[in-house]
């Protein structure tokens, strides 16, 4: 019962019974105005209020867990879409909720691209919606585009686009193949794109989902990035997100990263050998702009290349687009010697 007397309330309503001989609808009356509402009933540190329309099924640690694998998610992701648009791309993890279906493809903008994956072994679908007002600035960054505004149409992507974007889908589903790896491997693959997020049912209106959101920055352009998550898809390994399972994943990630970041700047030289010879001092002196110097090796004998000072990788010279370029054929034995 949610409605609980105190001690000095049940004292009252039985006066109000003993007087209820003079006027029998006066206890009613009073114990009306005596007894408190429900809604006026203050909760108990017991007591917490449920919402049936909004059920929570997914428990707070594996919310936990899948906060902070989709944290690095977001790190690798924009890492990756840096270097495929050669442009800083931010991606920041906004929020790890919990609401029905309908409620989500209610919230989403119409029309959006919005790309229906399969998640091998795991049954059913999973959703990757990415907004136009953002999707629109990566697409004109990979036609060329410059920094200043986009113009963000209300329609649908074209065949066109939706090829484009699809490389950008690419790498997003990469990245999530590997933060899941260490609870599952998953196998993403697009299995269809939709404009209209609100005629794609791929789980009855009132079904449990959980919602990662993210905010993908370039420049001063801003937009959302939704993750869609079924709870009947990852209901089976639900119990892999326990918390050694994410702060394990948490500390390797982190270390992954931090050595990452160190390796990324670290200058590293790499030398081609085109051939030696030998000149005597007088002809080193005389040596002018323009003059040829023989080597005794052939054009078409390959290359070594040191990295480091350390002899890597084989190689041979070629021309492309009016430049010298060298193509790697093999790994080079560390002894190896230039045969000159």
């Amino acid at each position: 019962m949610s409605d609980v007397l105190t001690q000095t309330e049940v004292e009252a309503l039985l006066s109000a019974l003993d007087q209820s001989g003079s006027n029998p609808s006066a206890p009613r009356a009073e114990a009306n105005a005596i007894a408190p509402s429900a809604s006026a009933v203050p909760l108990s540190g017991d007591v917490t209020l449920y919402d049936f329309k909004r059920p929570e099924r997914v428990g707070k640690e594996h919310m936990r867990a899948l906060q902070t694998i989709h944290e690095g998610f977001s790190r690798n992701v924009g890492a990756s879409l840096s270097g495929f648009l050669r442009t800083i791309v931010d991606v920041k993890l906004v929020s790890v909720d919990q609401l029905t279906y309908s409620e989500f493809t209610f919230s989403l903008e119409n029309p959006t691209c919005f790309n229906v994956l399969t998640c091998s072994p795991l049954e059913g679908y999973m959703v990757l919606e990415i907004n136009p007002s953002i999707v629109y600035p990566m697409i004109d960054r990979l036609l060329g585009g410059g920094k200043g505004d986009v113009l963000i149409p209300r329609r649908p992507l074209t065949d066109i686009e939706m090829r484009l974007v699809a490389r950008v889908t690419k790498y997003c589903l990469d990245d999530l193949r590997n933060v899941w790896a260490q609870i599952l491997p998953i196998d993403y693959k697009v299995d269809r794109i939709e404009a209209n997020p609100q005629l794609v049912y791929i789980v009855p209106p009132n079904e449990v989902v959980v919602l990662i959101s993210f905010e993908i920055a370039i420049g001063d352009l801003r937009g959302m990035m939704n993750f869609c998550i079924p709870f009947n898809s990852i209901e089976p390994v639900i119990d892999q997100l326990s918390a050694n399972t994410w702060l394990s994943y948490a500390k390797k990630d982190s270390r992954k990263q931090n050595v990452l970041a160190g390796l990324r700047n670290a200058p590293v030289e790499m030398t081609v050998h085109l051939g030696e010879t030998t000149i005597t001092a007088q002809q080193l002196i005389e040596l002018r702009v323009g003059d040829f110097l023989p080597i005794d090796k052939p054009t078409d004998s390959p290359l070594l290349i040191d990295i480091g000072g350390h002899a890597k990788f084989w190689a041979t010279q070629h021309q492309m687009r009016g430049r010298k370029v060298i193509k790697l054929i093999n790994r080079a034995d560390v002894n190896a010697r230039i045969n000159g």
